[in-house]
């Protein structure tokens, strides 16, 4: 199996939010949970242009989709 070709703190950097662990995990526990009828990129948290990287990110199956789908699976966890 392949590693994925980008760490979710690379993600992060890239959506312009603090990359490191804790910052990571702060995050994903303040807006946990992701209801579920809401897609990742329509979340209001997002800005625009964070928003359509996220969803561009899925659409396009680029080489960001699996940490983008790691990142949507950690906000809908219920903890």
């Amino acid at each position: 199996m392949e590693r994925p070709v980008h760490s979710m703190g690379n993600l992060f950097a890239q959506l312009g939010k603090p990359s490191d662990e804790a910052a990571i995990s702060r995050f994903i526990e303040r807006h946990r949970p992701l209801a579920d009828h809401v897609r990742l990129h329509e979340a209001n948290f997002w800005s625009p242009s964070q928003a359509a990287f996220l969803c561009e990110a899925i659409v396009q199956d680029a080489d960001w989709a699996e940490v983008v789908d790691t990142l949507d699976a950690e906000l809908r966890a219920h903890h």
